[in-house]
C-alpha cells in the first residue's frame, strides 16, 4: 500500500511541527510520521520538565536568601512529589493528544509509527510507502549518547528522559557529563536536597560553552554542595550488590585516578547521538560526528532532501529546529513595512521591550525581524508569532 504527498517529514517534533504550520494553506500536501509524541523531545524529556523542575528547586534557593535579605528564620519541608506532579503536568502528562490535534487541523496527515526511509522519496511505516512527490525532510531528533563504560550495561541508569521527570528524589546521584544538560539537573536535584557529584572527562565542564561560563558558575554549584570532577573520566561502573528488599544499593563509579564515587542514582548525560537508524541506510552523508549532513543556509542534504532540527547537528535547541522548520516550509520572499510602534501588556515586558526598541530606532524590516530566532523557553519567543502575522499583514496590503 502506498500514498502520495507533497512533502513527507520524518520527525513529529518542533520541526515537524513548524513545517505543518508553515505549509498550512500553501496547497502542498504534508504527511508527518512520528514514532513517539509530536512536539518531540523538548516538551515531554527536555527542556519544559527541566525547567520546571530548576523553577520549582529555585523557589527554595531563594526562599534561603529571604533569611539574608529580609527574614530572620525561614522553614520549609521539600514535598516532592508535589514536585513531580507538577513538572509531569507540565510535560503535558506524557500526553500529545492536544499538539497532535493542532497539527491535524493545519491539514497535515499524521502517520503513527516507526519510519524508515526507503529511498530518497520514500519513507515506509507499518508496511504502508509514503511518497514524496517534492521533498522528503528528514526531523527524527537524537537521542541521549551512551558511552562504552565497563559494567554501565549492567545498571539501571537514568538519561534526560528519566532525570527530567524524576519520580523520586534520590539522597544521592552521580552525574556523568558536565555539559548544559548535566549541570541543570544537577543544581536543581542538590537544591532540592540530593547529594549530588558531577564527573567531567574532560579538563573543564561545559566545555562547549565559553571557558569563563564554567569558571564563574563552578565556584556557585560548590557553594550549594555540588562536587565537580574534572579531567578524570570514568572507566568502570560497578553494579550494586544485592541489598535487603525494598532497599537499593548504591552504585560505585570508577575513576581513572583510582578515585571512586558511590551514589544512590546514575545520570549519563555525556551528550547526543542523532537517530541514523531510520535514513542510514540511504546514502545521505553524515558529518564527522555522525549527524545528517545539509547545506547550513538551505538545510539540503541532497536535491529535493532536507533535514531540519538536532538531527542535523548544527545545534540542539528547541527554537532552532522551529526555525530549521520555517525554512524548509518557506516558499517565497515578500515585501515587508517596518515597526513604528510597540505597546506590550506583560510583568516581563521589560525584559523583552529592548528588542523592539532598537527594531523601531533602525527602522529594521519586519521581513527581517520575523526571521528572527527567539529563544526557548523565554518570554520574549511571543514576539516571533507576533511579528510573523505583522510581517504577512503588510505583504497582503502591498499586494492589493
Amino acid at each position: 500500500m502506498s500514498r502520495e504527498f507533497d512533502v513527507v517529514c520524518l520527525g513529529g517534533g518542533v520541526a515537524g511541527e513548524a513545517i505543518a504550520f508553515g505549509l498550512q494553506g500553501s496547497g502542498l500536501t504534508l504527511a508527518v510520521v512520528e514514532r513517539e509524541l509530536v512536539g518531540g523531545e523538548c516538551p515531554y524529556w527536555g527542556c519544559v520538565p527541566s525547567k520546571t523542575l530548576l523553577r520549582s528547586a529555585e523557589t527554595l534557593e531563594e526562599s534561603g536568601r529571604a533569611r539574608v535579605l529580609a527574614a530572620s528564620r525561614v522553614e520549609w519541608n521539600v514535598d516532592f512529589p508535589k514536585v513531580s506532579t507538577r513538572v509531569l503536568w507540565m510535560a503535558r502528562n506524557l500526553d500529545d493528544s492536544r499538539p497532535a490535534a493542532a497539527m491535524e487541523a493545519t491539514g497535515t496527515t499524521l502517520v503513527r509509527g516507526e519510519g524508515k526511509l526507503t529511498d530518497l522519496h520514500t519513507v515506509e511505516v507499518r508496511g504502508e510507502q509514503l511518497v514524496a512527490r517534492r521533498a522528503v525532510v528528514i526531523a527524527n531528533g537524537s537521542t541521549a549518547a551512551i558511552p562504552p563504560i565497563p559494567g554501565l550495561d549492567k545498571v539501571e541508569f537514568w538519561t534526560n528522559r528519566q532525570a527530567a521527570i524524576p519520580r523520586e528524589l534520590p539522597v544521592s546521584l552521580a552525574i556523568l557529563g558536565g555539559g548544559a544538560i548535566g549541570v541543570e539537573l544537577g543544581q536543581a536535584f542538590a537544591r532540592l536536597g540530593s547529594r549530588v557529584t558531577i564527573i567531567e572527562a574532560g579538563p573543564t565542564f561545559l566545555g562547549l560553552e565559553e571557558p569563563e561560563a564554567g569558571a564563574a558558575l563552578r565556584p556557585h554549584l560548590e557553594g550549594e554542595g555540588v562536587m565537580v570532577i574534572t579531567g578524570d573520566p570514568c572507566v568502570a561502573v560497578e553494579p550494586p550488590l544485592t541489598g535487603p528488599p525494598g532497599e537499593r544499593s548504591t552504585v560505585v563509579i570508577h575513576l581513572k585516578s583510582g578515585a571512586s564515587v558511590r551514589a544512590d542514582r546514575l545520570l549519563v548525560a555525556t551528550g547526543r547521538r542523532p537517530n541514523v537508524e531510520a535514513w542510514q541506510g540511504c546514502g545521505l552523508a553524515q558529518t564527522e560526528r555522525g549527524w545528517l549532513k545539509v547545506d547550513p543556509a538551505t538545510l539540503e542534504a541532497q536535491p529535493g532532501v532536507f533535514g531540519a532540527g538536532d538531527v542535523t547537528g548544527l545545534g540542539g535547541f528547541t527554537h532552532l529546529a522551529y526555525y530549521h522548520g520555517q525554512i524548509v516550509a518557506r516558499v517565497a520572499d515578500r515585501e515587508r513595512g517596518v515597526l513604528i510602534g510597540a505597546t506590550l501588556v506583560t510583568p516581563r515586558a521589560g525584559e523583552i521591550l529592548g528588542e523592539l526598541v532598537l527594531a523601531i530606532k533602525l527602522g529594521t524590516p519586519l521581513k527581517t525581524l520575523a526571521d528572527v530566532i527567539h529563544p526557548f523557553p523565554a518570554f520574549n519567543r511571543v514576539l516571533g508569532a507576533s511579528l510573523g502575522e505583522l510581517a504577512e499583514k503588510a505583504a497582503s496590503r502591498r499586494s492589493r
